[in-house]
């Protein structure tokens, strides 16, 4: 078999008593969406953080392209090819949306922002910019203060945004938070559409995008990852419908 893209084996972390990830064990593959959903406090986003190297287990391993990145630093791990979307809007306002992907693909390139200024007319830089907010249907937003775009906009171009270095492998932390249907549906046609190429960990409240989505699903409770399994296998998993999903709340 082919080697998963991501693989998680056995990642703990305590903080003093409180266990907040404990023993957890999951993989994404090229070219899937693998959702980890479960209540707050589950620990999805200390789960994460261990993944991006911004916390470091107390026991596992966390193995990416073949390799053991367990203790790397996060911008060796986005040098590989690990990019992360955050759960609170985190663009630069007062900048246009091609200044965003500029500024970010000029990052993946270790320049500092101060070059910045002088930069605004580099070729390569605006193509790649221009690329990315096209690959994400921004295009014609290019030249709009990204406090001008709508909440649902400013997500689209974190997501150029987190392209900008050509990840493998995306990490998006509830990336339908705040939105409304319409831009729901954009974000998951989006998404859709990304994963052709790389891998997705999808964490996500919305659970009708979730089982829309996800070619697989990891469920995580109080630290534990209480299953794992398509859409289907999760709907019919009584120990999941008794801890987080519920009857009324599972989707069709």
């Amino acid at each position: 078999m082919v080697e998963p893209l991501l693989s998680v084996t056995g990642l703990l972390k305590r903080f003093g008593g409180l266990v907040a990830t404990d023993n957890v064990s999951l993989d994404v593959r090229e070219g899937e969406i693998h959702a980890l959903i479960g209540p707050n406090g589950a620990g999805k986003t200390t789960l994460v953080h261990q993944l991006t190297g911004q916390l470091a287990p107390d026991a596992g391993s966390v193995r990416f392209a073949g390799l053991d990145i367990t203790r790397l630093a996060t911008p060796q791990r986005a040098r590989l090819g690990m990019a992360r979307s955050y759960q609170i809007t985190s663009v630069l306002r007062d900048f246009t949306a091609e200044d965003n992907v500029a500024i970010a693909v000029q990052a993946h390139r270790g320049h500092s922002f101060r070059f910045f200024a002088d930069a605004r007319h580099d070729a390569s830089l605006r193509v790649p910019a221009r690329a990315g907010l096209a690959a994400v249907g921004l295009d014609a937003r290019a030249d709009t203060l990204a406090a001008n775009l709508s909440h649902g906009e400013q997500r689209q171009l974190e997501i150029a945004m987190a392209l900008a270095g050509a990840p493998r492998l995306l990490l998006l932390d509830e990336p339908m938070a705040g939105m409304g249907p319409d831009e729901s549906q954009r974000m998951i046609a989006l998404l859709a559409g990304l994963k052709e190429r790389r891998g997705i960990l999808l964490i996500e409240h919305d659970m009708e995008a979730v089982f829309r989505l996800a070619d697989r699903i990891t469920v995580l409770v109080y630290g534990r990852a209480i299953a794992t399994g398509t859409p289907d296998e999760i709907r019919r998993d009584p120990a999941v419908r008794e801890a987080y999903l519920g009857d009324e709340a599972m989707p069709c």
